[in-house]
């Protein structure tokens, strides 16, 4: 009779502990910032109207992020935010590809859908997850109440300086030559603490929650976190949008961003005002 009631308790238990591994959730929130140091010609924009358009920038990709996940999938959105004003006399596009509304990821699948809104269109782009090569290394440091390790990775992006465009002109960015590529490291602080392979943006694939990446030049860094939270959102795949790949939303955003250089160029030449496009690549 002891033997059958300790059974059972076990049995209870085993229970108890897979519904609460299935109930774990949490709520990240991250803040981002990029360095920014463009040289402009200054017979096209006075010191003035460059310190201006340095400091819109600056507030530009100065963004909060909420990362809600649990064991398998993860939301990552972008909080909204009052857009940072233009200078004055002077019209700044900044045109980003790499940026998402709605992030799902779903690391036990190993997929993403990434619901984004470019050009007036709503996009669902669906595809493979990124194995990322991460090293892990022995370095630590604390985020918060969380010890978290290092992890770094290279990559081959495009090099910022061909990469930064001035109105479309073919001498900072050109069409008809290979864009320049540059290898960079990408370094993440991750915390076991939290068990979840989930991170801002397109990092993920880490043995715990990644707090904070840098890449060089942009920095995402945690700066809260609620776990099993009272009024937890609900992690939910978007659905709406012109359902296509990674690879076609890449060429369908370039192919608009060359129209769009063009209408900027015709502008210009029809003397219907100055306007600036700055084109961040990588």
């Amino acid at each position: 009779m002891k033997l059958l009631v300790k059974l059972i308790i076990v049995a209870t238990l085993f229970i108890v502990t897979s519904a609460n591994a299935q109930e774990f959730q949490g709520e990240a929130t991250y803040k981002s910032k990029r360095q920014i140091d463009i040289k402009l010609d200054s017979t096209q924009v006075d010191t003035g109207m460059h310190q201006q358009m340095m400091e819109m920038l600056k507030k530009q990709f100065e963004k909060t992020y909420i990362l809600t996940f649990n064991k398998e999938e993860s939301i990552y959105k972008e909080e909204e935010a009052l857009a940072a004003p233009q200078p004055q006399g002077m019209q700044v596009m900044v045109v980003s590809t790499g940026g998402s509304d709605v992030l799902y990821k779903n690391s036990k699948e190993k997929r993403f859908t990434n619901q984004n809104e470019s050009f007036s269109k709503l996009f669902l782009i669906k595809d493979e997850l990124t194995e990322h090569e991460w090293k892990l290394e022995s370095d630590t440091k604390n985020i918060g109440e969380y010890t978290c390790f290092k992890a770094t990775m290279t990559r081959e992006i495009e090099d910022i300086e061909s990469g930064i465009s001035v109105n479309g002109d073919k001498d900072l960015s050109t069409t008809d030559e290979e864009p320049k590529m540059k290898e960079i490291t990408i370094t993440a602080w991750y915390t076991p603490q939290i068990p979840v392979s989930a991170g801002p943006g397109n990092y993920h694939g880490l043995p715990g929650l990644i707090l904070e990446v840098n890449d060089g030049s942009e920095t995402v860094i945690c700066s809260k976190i609620v776990i099993n939270p009272k009024n937890a959102s609900e992690i939910v795949e978007p659905k709406k949008g012109k359902e296509l790949t990674q690879e076609a939303y890449d060429k369908i955003m370039e192919k608009k961003m060359e129209e769009m250089e063009e209408r900027m160029r015709s502008n210009r030449r029809d003397g219907d005002g100055q306007s600036f496009e700055i084109r961040i690549g990588g």
